[in-house]
């Protein structure tokens, strides 16, 4: 029997394993002090010390995919690091809903509907209609399982789709015009309508969307980013939107985060004051079924590993 603890409170419900220690809303500190003794930790975030404390650990398991607030060089080197997805179909879904917001100028019509005023070509001759997404141009930023559900979504409705990546080939079955890698990204930006952030923050991506680059967007596009907040520059970003120098935005990941102490808002410009932006707490891929999907895979590779087979998802092998 392996001794598992549980310290990522979003999927301690769907795991429903009596036998398994459930640490949630706990201090650093008293984490620590429980993984002296821990074969297995499920957690989104590890530091530097609850990594030097965890010298029995044979598998961390992230409940996700990032793995940005994971400190895996201070891991013992015996220690297996395996994450888990399952949150693709939630996440399109989402960008497909403020895609939608923003190209309809939902925030801003409901908000004066709510004071009495119709903001409708209907009533006002100077008012501009929204558009369709149908035969407009989508340009997706890593084709993960992230941005290969984004492309299946968004050309379901009619949409065209091109995409960068590190490796510039398609995957089977998507109906992408082109696909070229990531020194493609001045490209796809100057020539797409949406484009939506999906990679995972490297030193290479971190502010890889930065005034340079906005500036190349079209003036009616939207950025939508569902990936990491520090991919993108935030004072570049708030000010080509209050310039309207491009069409919106669409940000469900932020600069900083309340469990590291960021403060509620997580970011520092008035994103708030904006009614091209739609506003979300990184829950675009919170649903039933990617939670469900998550628990699952977890416990079967926990099996795995007391069955001593081989694990899935895995990002660093133990040594």
């Amino acid at each position: 029997m392996v001794n598992v603890l549980v310290t990522d409170p979003l999927i301690v419900d769907y795991l429903d394993e009596p036998d398994w220690e459930v640490f949630t809303h706990r201090t650093d500190t008293d984490v620590e002090a429980r993984l002296p003794n821990t074969d297995v930790l499920i957690a989104s975030r590890v530091t530097e010390s609850m990594a030097a404390a965890a010298t029995r650990l044979r598998l961390l398991h992230v409940p996700g995919a990032g793995l940005d607030r994971i400190a895996i060089d201070a891991l013992p080197p015996h220690a297996t690091v395996c994450n888990t997805f399952h949150h693709g179909r939630s996440i399109a879904e989402h960008v497909v809903m403020v895609s939608l917001m923003l190209a309809r100028r939902v925030l801003l019509t409901d908000h004066m509907l709510r004071q009495g005023k119709w903001v409708s070509a209907a009533v006002d001759p100077d008012e501009r209609p929204g558009h369709t997404l149908a035969g407009r141009i989508v340009g997706v930023v890593g084709l993960g399982e992230i941005g290969q559900a984004v492309v299946r979504a968004l050309t379901t409705l009619g949409m065209r789709a091109q995409a960068v990546r590190r490796t510039p080939t398609a995957p089977d079955g998507l109906a992408l015009d082109r696909v070229a890698d990531m020194s493609g990204l001045d490209d796809l930006l100057s020539t797409s309508d949406i484009v939506v952030l999906t990679v995972p923050l490297t030193a290479d991506t971190h502010t890889m969307i930065d005034a340079r680059r906005l500036a190349l967007m079209r003036r009616d596009a939207v950025l939508v980013n569902v990936a990491r907040g520090p991919l993108v520059d935030e004072d570049a970003l708030f000010d080509a939107l209050s310039a309207g120098r491009i069409g919106g935005a669409a940000l469900d990941v932020w600069w900083g985060h309340p469990k590291d102490g960021a403060g509620a808002k997580g970011y520092t410009r008035p994103f708030e004051l904006l009614d091209n932006v739609v506003l979300t707490p990184h829950n675009s891929g919170h649903t039933h079924e990617t939670f469900a999907g998550r628990a699952a895979e977890i416990k079967a590779n926990v099996r795995r590993l007391t069955g001593g087979r081989p694990l899935t998802n895995v990002v660093r092998p133990g040594r």
